[in-house]
């Protein structure tokens, strides 16, 4: 009768320790357990196509995450894709006001972020500031479809 009860409690902890498992990979898969935490400054940008960039994706700086996207919308006067990044205050006043921002992707069909590539100029970017020179996703659906419109003609 003691072995079935410790038997049953061992079990009953390794359910548990799956279950906490399980939750914390929802929360890194799905970004909700990640981000920049503290202070932050808001810096917008203009992109003609934004694939699939989603609110909570993250924003790097040469690879190193520092902020993620606060907000994805139409622009009623261009109808670009304007998103809104909240970018760590360290960097306030450090990035060049010539700096790129780019939709890459992780990997082959990875989840898409913004890319910041820095400038030169001597002005700097502030809070609600945007990025003038951005460049669009890829959407691997459309370099499939170039790729066999161009192979039918051929």
């Amino acid at each position: 009768m003691k072995r079935s009860k410790m038997m049953e409690f061992g079990v009953g902890l390794f359910m548990l320790a799956g279950i906490l498992g399980l939750v914390f990979l929802g929360l890194r898969v799905s970004g909700l357990g990640s981000g920049v935490g503290g202070d932050t400054f808001t810096l917008n940008a203009n992109f003609a196509n934004i694939g699939g960039l989603k609110v909570r994706s993250k924003v790097t700086v040469s690879g190193v995450e520092v902020g993620q996207v606060t907000g994805i919308e139409l622009d009623p006067k261009w109808y670009d894709a304007r998103v809104t990044m909240a970018i760590d205050s360290k960097l306030e006043g450090q990035l060049p006001r010539d700096s790129t921002a780019a939709i890459l992707t992780a990997g082959l069909l990875g989840e898409q972020y913004v890319g910041l590539s820095l400038g030169g100029a001597p002005d700097t970017l502030k809070d609600g500031d945007t990025i003038r020179d951005t460049q669009q996703a890829l959407v691997l659906e459309e370099l499939i479809q170039q790729f066999v419109s161009n192979m039918v003609k051929n």
